[in-house]
Formats: structure tokens, C-alpha cells, sequence
């Protein structure tokens, strides 16, 4: 094995242990689908189609990943949320 694809594999190794957190999104009664799609594109950074299934999937699933990624950056992102009214958590 060459110490190039030595170091390709501990790369690839060291990515994929990085743990990777998720904001959920839950389904309310009290907000409108207008309000969960601007609050997504404006705190999540989703395109509007992206807010718009979202929104969809936590409806009828009652629950829905919106946000991938470390904890830093999403701890901010779910505190937005919860202060727009919205039902939300970090797994």
C-alpha cells in the first residue's frame, strides 16, 4: 500500500467518525405551513422547495431531520426555531 493511499484511507476513516448531529422538527397544531417554510429558509438556509417538503413530511410523519451537522452550528439554528414558535430538538 502507497503512504498516498495510506493517507486517502485514514481520511476517509477520520470523516466518517465525526458525529454528526440533526435538528428534528416536530409537527404542531398551531403553526401555519407559511410560517414553518420562512422560518426553514430563513434559519435552516433551505431553498423554498426544500422548506416546503419539509414541511410536508413533518406534517404527515409528524416529524422531520431539517438540519445535518456539528453541534456548534446547529445549537444556534435550533434556538431560532424554538423562539419561532416552532417544535424542535437536537438528536
Amino acid at each position: 500500500m502507497s503512504t498516498k493511499e495510506k493517507l486517502l484511507e485514514e481520511l476517509l476513516l477520520e470523516e466518517e467518525t465525526l458525529k454528526q448531529n440533526e435538528i428534528v422538527l416536530f409537527n404542531d397544531d398551531v403553526n401555519t405551513f407559511d410560517h414553518v417554510i420562512d422560518t426553514l429558509i430563513s434559519v435552516c438556509d433551505h431553498t423554498p422547495e426544500q422548506a416546503e417538503q419539509c414541511s410536508l413530511i413533518v406534517h404527515y410523519n409528524g416529524k422531520c431531520t431539517v438540519k445535518t451537522g456539528e453541534y456548534t452550528d446547529l445549537k444556534p439554528r435550533c434556538s431560532k426555531l424554538l423562539q419561532a414558535g416552532l417544535n424542535a430538538e437536537i438528536i
